[in-house]
């Protein structure tokens, strides 16, 4: 089929609710594992860096593999793409529920990544093309982003709830149900759409599409583990380089996996680099949030989850707030102002941490949540409507390469930051069994697993974690707080009427 699609108005809703269910799922899968940490650190029992890789080698395939995979479903058809990944998915997340050691689970969540890159473009893409009307578009990309970024808080929830009854494997057990699901809905309601015209296939740009992203942020996590050594350089020259020869190749090609030039509009590069700092500072940091949750408050797996319930509320908020931001605003200034929202709540979170009412800590979620959404909605219509419907899976590649390098980077950064922060405060008495020791040292969570409950080594260890939590709380305000005047600087804001597609000042 060629694009754009003509359907019925109720299968448009209900093809898109399919595929909100998806994006769902993989936001939730992104991040139901943090909840998990502590129960299969006792039953793997993985390093801190494997903690680490388990948490986000799934981020990292993604986004190694988004821009081919967008590519792909362009030429093969983004239906098709999309329900055999839903297949994959399923298939792999049975692997990793029943991963009996560490690694099968890193190698495990790195197949659930692999699948999970034929999903994300497509569903953005077929967006794309069944909503012709630019005010429905809008609507349908705003319930999109308030899935993927309800999704990334709902995802402890779910754990929580799981994880109260079951395994930890169960969190992945979840899934194979639900895809099934998906997978006949999905082949009843959504209908086929491709490029017409896309083009040779080009293996050398995927390769080296792959090549740039995979090295920088192995150079970027192994820099803040282990410091700047010939690891770190070697990779971040493997990284630039490709990433160089990427954008050269692309600007050759007659039909380029990217079109490079899109960059050059300021809406559009503003917009993907305000998706990607949004998802950074909050994936990032609730990765630990979790663990905070449970081992320095000492909530159950359940309770943590619902802790976290004000950020997704507010992100979902958004879907009605949306209009009225863009209307009296403009794209830069409402993008900025929910960036600045973010920024206030997680200084808010670094207060509020310390404190021994919850209710602060609550109320310090809701900013985060609300600003997230508000961002994240808005730069995911700029950066997909900027396209052409035929080319509407390589740019939504660009936007979810965007979205999941902010997940793989902020818990890379901030998650080593937080370890780093917790060894530097933690005084270990030099008595101490050298197996203990080391575990105390690794992590909270293999701290609280030898040391007992307590204990004032406990007590020492759940302090300096709060600690850490907060020091990164602060960095990533701050982070966050630079890409609002960014984005106020440097993305246009012209101001529309409510009932207007605020997508059409940027279309091409």
């Amino acid at each position: 089929m060629t694009t754009p699609l003509k359907a019925a108005p109720k299968r448009r809703w209900a093809a898109l609710a399919v595929l909100v269910g998806a994006v769902l799922l993989l936001a939730i899968d992104g991040t139901v594992l943090y909840l998990a940490v502590p129960s299969l650190t006792r039953d793997l029992a993985p390093t801190a860096a494997q903690v680490l890789w388990i948490g986000d080698i799934y981020s990292l395939a993604l986004a190694g593999l988004l821009v081919t995979m967008g590519t792909l479903a362009d030429r093969i058809g983004r239906k098709r793409l999309l329900l055999a990944g839903t297949t994959a998915f399923g298939l792999a997340s049975l692997l990793a529920a029943f991963a009996p050691t560490a690694e099968a689970l890193i190698a495990a969540r790195l197949l659930l990544g692999v699948a999970g890159a034929t999903i994300m473009p497509s569903t953005l893409s077929i967006i794309r093309n069944m909503f012709t009307d630019q005010a429905e578009r809008t609507r349908a990309i705003a319930v999109w982003s308030a899935a993927s970024a309800g999704g990334i808080a709902l995802g402890p929830l779910v754990g929580g709830v799981l994880l109260e009854r079951f395994w930890w494997g169960s969190v992945f057990l979840i899934n194979v149900p639900i895809m099934i699901v998906l997978l006949v809905a999905g082949a009843i309601l959504l209908p086929e759409s491709r490029d017409p015209a896309p083009g040779r296939f080009d293996p050398l740009s995927a390769g080296l599409s792959m090549a740039a992203i995979v090295p920088l942020v192995y150079a970027v996590k192994h820099a803040v583990g282990s410091g700047f050594d010939t690891i770190t350089a070697t990779c971040l020259t493997v990284g630039l380089v490709a990433g160089a020869l990427f954008v050269r190749r692309q600007r050759r090609l007659p039909a380029p996996m990217i079109d490079v030039a899109l960059f050059r509009n300021p809406a559009f590069s503003g917009s993907v680099l305000a998706n990607f700092i949004s998802i950074f500072a909050l994936t990032g940091l609730l990765f630990f949030f979790s663990q905070y949750l449970q081992l320095a408050r000492g909530l159950r797996p359940l309770l943590a989850g619902l802790a976290e319930m004000p950020a997704t509320i507010a992100s979902i908020v958004v879907v009605g707030l949306v209009g009225i931001a863009m209307s009296r605003l403009g794209r830069g200034r409402a993008i900025a102002l929910g960036q600045a929202l973010a920024s206030v709540g997680l200084v808010l979170m670094a207060v509020a941490e310390g404190a021994d009412n919850y209710l602060w800590l609550g109320l310090a979620l809701v900013p985060v949540g609300l600003g997230v959404g508000l961002a994240m909605t808005l730069s995911t219509d700029a950066v997909v409507s900027a396209v052409p419907p035929r080319k509407a899976g390589s740019a939504a590649s660009i936007s979810e390469t965007a979205y999941e390098l902010g997940v793989a980077l902020g818990i890379a950064i901030l998650g080593s930051i937080v370890t780093l922060v917790y060894r530097r405060n933690l005084t270990v008495p030099n008595d101490l069994p050298t197996d203990t020791r080391s575990a105390v040292e690794d992590s909270l969570a293999s701290a609280m697993n030898v040391l007992e409950p307590g204990s004032a080594l406990a007590h020492a260890a759940q302090e300096a974690f709060v600690h850490a939590m907060q020091t990164t709380s602060v960095i990533a305000g701050v982070i966050t707080a630079l890409a609002a005047i960014v984005a106020w600087r440097t993305i246009p804001s012209p101001k529309q009427p409510a009932d207007r597609d605020p997508t059409t000042s940027t279309s091409h």
